[in-house]
């Protein structure tokens, strides 16, 4: 390994998992003899993690490495380079398409990204991967992959070289990249759903779990770090396990990481409703340090739709749901996105799901606009909507979302919460509630003092939109 230091900086968009695969992009540049510096400017390497799920993310991946290409001019960037999930889903096809980008590297590039990196500042000229269907990498049956895995690679479960293993600590190799008192903690990669708009398991692959035994470590080493909040992140965060056996589920791991000194917050993502299991609720309401929040994968509430969605569920059993949750935890929080416009979708469809946000009475839902994502079923289905009509459904819906989402904060004053101190900004204390996950479901602004890291009882006694404002009891 070479002696000399280069410089990298790293821009992940996209989404929490993508941030942890940064971090493990991070970690290994750093063993590879890297240095991180926090400004593009001032790194001879810019390596953007791009996200390839939805046409606004693509376009927000390509203008961020279309800037970090401006910075060659000025001499310190001399390469940019693109990894993550578009790169991945595109290959080739980006590295042809966006000159710009002095390479496209793909999830088996992870490894070595180092001499990756490395070979591109000294002139070879890297030639991407075409793509594949990354499902196929792993055998059908769950319980056949964790064997399997070894020779497959997928971000976050690719084990260390011997000489670079700890003695304690995490197996997987991470460097945060940004500090604070919350992190993600990313349980499993991939999914085995088959949603008509998703392209996702084409890219991520099928799902396979990280052992109990490598989360507790990596968990440990986070909270040693500062951290007091775990935000477990994946694809399908209620699948956990089902591919380790059936001591090995979500329910076991909630256990295991109350245990660890030190943590005070366990947050759960993207749970799958047709998954969630009576013992799923009990364990999320009644294990120690487990934060009643609940992040419910929805999508629509229209059954047909649905189905056509390759979905299950329904407005009456969706709503069934968060009266289970509610009625032992009233003040639990629940948030989720809908898809507006889906090929089929008729206006009696579009009432049903109308109604659902009103009854659903959610602290946070998503709208978004149906487009179609090549390579999916729905690209292929009939009566597809016109960009006009998904957008007028899409704003109605969303306006509707913001008013009861907003009405749901103002329910909030009057109540006791808690507080994570996220950050001292302008002199006000401003972190989050129970019910609120990073940077998605507003903050509560705290008059009082207080540190980053601490938490304090306080008691809500104004909204503005979706945030709150608390006083420190």
């Amino acid at each position: 390994m070479t002696t000399s230091l280069r410089s990298v900086h790293i821009a992940s968009l996209g989404c929490a998992r993508n941030d942890v695969d940064s971090e493990e992009l991070a970690g290994r540049l750093e063993a590879g003899g890297f240095v991180l510096v926090d400004d593009p400017e001032a790194a001879e390497t810019v390596v953007v993690n791009t996200c390839g799920f939805v046409e606004q993310a693509k376009k927000d991946s390509i203008d961020t490495l279309l800037a970090a290409s401006d910075l060659k001019q000025d001499g310190t960037v001399r390469s940019v380079v693109a990894v993550g999930c578009m790169a991945e889903r595109y290959g080739i096809q980006l590295a042809e398409e966006l000159p710009e980008a002095d390479a496209v590297l793909g999830f088996d590039d992870y490894v070595d990204i180092a001499d990756r990196l490395r070979s591109i500042l000294d002139g070879t000229k890297h030639i991407s991967h075409v793509p594949r269907d990354r499902r196929k990498l792993l055998p059908l049956s769950p319980q056949a992959r964790p064997a399997a895995a070894g020779g497959v690679a997928i971000p976050g479960h690719a084990p260390l070289p011997a000489d670079l293993a700890p003695a304690t600590g995490p197996r997987a190799m991470r460097r945060r990249l940004a500090g604070g008192p919350s992190a993600s903690l990313k349980i499993a990669s991939g999914c085995d759903r088959r949603c008509a708009f998703c392209a996702i398991p084409a890219f991520r692959g099928s799902y396979l779990s990280r052992p109990l035994d490598d989360l507790e470590a990596e968990a440990r080493w986070l909270v040693e770090d500062g951290v007091k909040e775990l935000f477990l992140v994946s694809e399908n965060t209620s699948s956990y396990g089902k591919d380790l056996g059936s001591d090995h589920r979500l329910e076991t791991l909630l256990r295991r990481l109350s245990g660890i000194d030190g943590l005070e917050w366990i947050r759960v993502s993207y749970l799958q409703p047709a998954e969630i299991r009576p013992s799923t609720i009990d364990a999320m309401l009644a294990t120690d340090k487990v934060v009643p929040y609940f992040d419910l994968s929805f999508q629509h509430a229209a059954g047909p739709v649905l189905r056509r969605m390759r979905r299950f569920g329904d407005a009456e059993s969706f709503l069934d749901l968060i009266g289970q949750i509610r009625g032992r935890a009233p003040h639990a929080g629940i948030r989720s996105n809908v898809i507006a416009g889906f090929p089929g979708e008729t206006e009696a469809d579009v009432e049903v799901l109308r109604q659902f946000i009103i009854d659903a009475n959610l602290d946070v839902l998503g709208v978004f606009g149906y487009s179609d994502e090549e390579g999916t079923e729905g690209v292929g289905l009939s009566d597809h909507l016109s960009e006009d009509e998904i957008e007028e459904r899409r704003a109605m819906l969303a306006d509707l979302a913001i008013d009861v989402c907003e009405a749901r904060a103002a329910d909030r004053i009057g109540e006791d919460v808690t507080v994570l101190v996220e950050s001292l900004e302008d002199g006000e204390v401003v972190g989050r509630a129970a019910h609120q996950a990073p940077e998605t479901d507003g903050v509560v602004t705290l008059t009082g003092p207080g540190r980053v890291g601490d938490l304090i009882a306080a008691r809500v006694v104004d909204s503005a939109g979706i945030d709150l404002i608390a006083e420190a009891k």
